[in-house]
């Protein structure tokens, strides 16, 4: 299976610049289907970015993001060629990883 998180990050002197999207419905567990039902709750709880083994961004979402997200963020350090690691943990249980070069 692909992932579901695509990532571009650039680095540009000091500083790397990371947008990711990531593909989750991110139901809050407030909407109803098309037969009036309630759509259980099912959205990303934390989210993190490491550069180096460290976390460089982390969040941790409730039912209030929505569907897609989408992440934009700025760290001191990265070089072109290096890796960051994304990984995101729903309220499933449910896990994505991916990683993507610094350009």
């Amino acid at each position: 299976m692909a992932s579901t998180i695509r990532v571009r990050a650039t680095s540009s002197g000091e500083t790397t610049e990371v947008q990711a999207l990531i593909q989750h419905p991110m139901d809050s567990g407030f909407v109803k289907n098309a037969k009036g039902e309630i759509i259980p709750p099912h959205f990303i709880q934390q989210l993190t970015f490491e550069y180096d083994g460290k976390a460089v961004f982390a969040a941790n979402w409730g039912g209030g993001v929505s569907k897609d997200p989408y992440v934009k963020f700025a760290f001191k350090g990265g070089k072109k060629g290096d890796e960051l690691k994304i990984s995101w943990i729903d309220s499933k249980g449910a896990t994505d990883t991916t990683t993507a070069k610094i350009q």
